[in-house]
């Protein structure tokens, strides 16, 4: 799966998440793009899945976006805060179908 991490979720998550192809929006060259313009990048470039904790994503999403958005619900926004949830993210991607929107507590 080729997964795009928000340009809120801290860079070194990406290693955590392991067994797909896990790209940033700061890689991509889109940080600072509004949510509904990145949705439609994302799907372009043949991105599977939004990884974010931004829950405006929501209102963005078309109802035709080939791409699913995973939504983190953390206190804090940090490696030591998200960390815990990899083993859930790891096992909703296996499960993930396009154009719907997740979440994980």
């Amino acid at each position: 799966m080729k997964i795009l991490l928000d340009e809120c979720l801290p860079l070194r998550l990406r290693k955590q998440i392991t067994g797909h192809d896990v790209f940033t929006v700061d890689y991509m060259g889109w940080k600072g793009i509004a949510n509904g313009q990145l949705l439609t990048l994302a799907a372009a470039q043949k991105f599977d899945l939004l990884l974010t904790v931004d829950r405006g994503t929501l209102d963005q999403l078309p109802s035709n976006l080939p791409i699913a958005v995973l939504v983190l619900r953390v206190k804090r926004n940090s490696l030591k805060g998200i960390s815990p949830l990899v083993p859930k993210i790891l096992a909703t991607l296996a499960n993930v179908a396009p154009n719907t929107i997740s979440f994980i507590d």
